[in-house]
């Protein structure tokens, strides 16, 4: 059962986007395949992480070669958690999708192209060798332009020439990085490659470290080479925008974690300080950049950046603990950043501006709006008994614990300037009342789909926060069989 279920993550996305390519000219039958596709791979990724967390983790070679020369997929429990995490996120985006909230416009091209970056995302976190996720990263970068041009204005193809610049640079280096580590070893496939890793000296090895970490930082959308994240997400569809921001900057931390958890021998000290500094820069660039916008998609963007900051700190520390607050951390930013996203959408539809200063009056006229809101909103600044509050207490107990004071208080300041933008946002959108006396919120009779898929998010939310034992358990387990054996 295991071989059958291991490649399905990437088949079904990738044959449902030829599927609603070839059905390009009937939009309704493209909405009935991409639903039945969306529940298959809810459905798969289920079984998937149940089978991993039941009898270990799984593996599988493609091509009747045995690894290390075929194409090997493995799943942990890591990538098993990741893989159903994107599953919930292309439900949930569909699901908004449904209703009169969603201000983007419909094209024949939408489906296959989520669905190719559905594909991308999946395929890195199953593949277990470096060319493939090459390949992957690949896949995601074409499928990401195509989306952020769909709209066809200037503004668009500026924000895709954006994307591309710096994420096309991050593909090259990674490129490079991959081969020159074949040359070294003659391996890519991650078990082999740990092996042979550890026969090679430090000096021989650090530069090639050095470019494969620096690629995926920018895939991350870490400091300094992160201004293509707030000049290109703010351009797209609320439920398009919350697919991106839930997922694409957490597979290069994904990527990050695994190979300096499972794969490559410890880096010199020199260069997890240095990680451990751009973890910081990130944070603080990231809340500054979103106390300085009025654009509510813009604040998000940048707290997207504050927030890999954090994550990469738990990477930096290099330690078990560490590597666990990081994984939690992941999982709940998912869902977070994706819901509030979406809730900028429902902002939008009621008010008809993203800016905040032509906003207000929601919490009044919409009440229950501004609940949804509260709920991401505090769990992202970390308050109690939200998921955000354990993400954040994993990372700074760690970071103390190694005595790491100085990148504890920079955590704990960016945490207070997170505050002041959610403030920023909940006084200017929900609390004051509107500019305009004349204003009343559009009576759409087509939100409730949008209004289920931030419920669900909420509801998760909350749960990982007044729940957090099995999210921890999740976390602790993937981290101890990365640590173990890799993938």
């Amino acid at each position: 059962m295991g071989n059958w279920l291991l490649p399905l993550p990437v088949i079904l996305p990738l044959a449902t986007a030829l599927l609603t390519m070839v059905s390009w000219r009937r939009p309704r039958v493209q909405g009935l395949i991409a639903g039945a596709s969306l529940g298959a791979l809810l459905a798969v990724s289920t079984a998937l992480l149940g089978l991993v967390w039941t009898e270990g983790t799984q593996r599988t070679s493609f091509g009747g070669w045995p690894a290390p020369f075929g194409i090997e997929f493995a799943v942990d429990p890591l990538g098993a958690a990741m893989v159903s995490i994107t599953a919930l996120m292309g439900a949930t985006a569909a699901l908004f999708s449904l209703g009169d909230a969603d201000p983007g416009t419909p094209s024949p091209t939408l489906w296959p192209l989520t669905f190719a970056l559905l594909a991308g995302v999946g395929g890195a976190f199953v593949t277990a060798d470096l060319f493939n996720l090459y390949v992957w990263f690949e896949l995601m970068l074409v499928a990401s332009l195509g989306l952020l041009a769909l709209g066809g204005e200037p503004r668009h193809l500026d924000a895709a020439l954006k994307y591309f610049v710096l994420n096309a640079l991050g593909t090259l280096l990674l490129l490079l990085a991959v081969g020159y580590l074949y040359g070294l070893t003659g391996h890519l496939g991650f078990v082999p490659l740990r092996g042979a890793l550890t026969d090679l000296d430090g000096a021989t090895l650090g530069p090639f470290v050095a470019l494969l970490v620096l690629a995926i930082l920018i895939k991350a959308g870490a400091f300094p080479l992160c201004a293509w994240l707030p000049a290109s997400y703010p351009t797209l569809p609320a439920s398009l925008v919350a697919l991106f921001a839930g997922l694409l900057t957490k597979v290069g931390i994904y990527v990050l974690l695994r190979l300096l958890g499972g794969v490559l021998p410890a880096l010199p000290a020199f260069l997890t300080q240095g990680l451990a500094w751009v973890a910081a820069a990130t944070m603080l660039v990231g809340v500054l950049g979103a106390a300085f916008h009025w654009d509510l998609r813009r604040i998000l963007a940048f707290h997207i950046i504050s927030q890999i900051g954090y994550m990469l700190l738990g990477i930096a520390l290099l330690t078990k603990a560490g590597q666990v607050a990081t994984v939690f951390y992941v999982i709940h930013h998912i869902v977070v950043k994706a819901n509030l996203f979406l809730i900028a959408g429902l902002v939008f539809r009621m008010t008809g501006t993203y800016d905040l200063r032509r906003a207000g009056g929601l919490y009044v006229a919409r009440p229950a709006l501004a609940l949804l809101f509260a709920i991401p909103a505090l769990s992202l600044v970390g308050l109690p008994p939200l998921s955000g509050f354990w993400a954040k207490l994993l990372v700074l107990r760690e970071a103390l614990a190694q005595q790491q004071l100085a990148l504890a208080v920079v955590a704990l300041a960016v945490g207070l300037l997170t505050l002041y933008s959610m403030l920023k946002i909940w006084l200017e959108a929900f609390w004051k009342p509107h500019p305009d006396p004349d204003w009343s919120p559009p009576s759409h009779v087509g939100l409730t789909p949008a209004y289920l898929a931030t419920g669900l998010l909420a509801a998760v939310t909350l749960a990982f926060g007044v729940m957090p034992e099995p999210m921890l358990q999740l976390a602790e387990r993937a981290v101890e069989t990365l640590r173990e054996a890799g993938p």
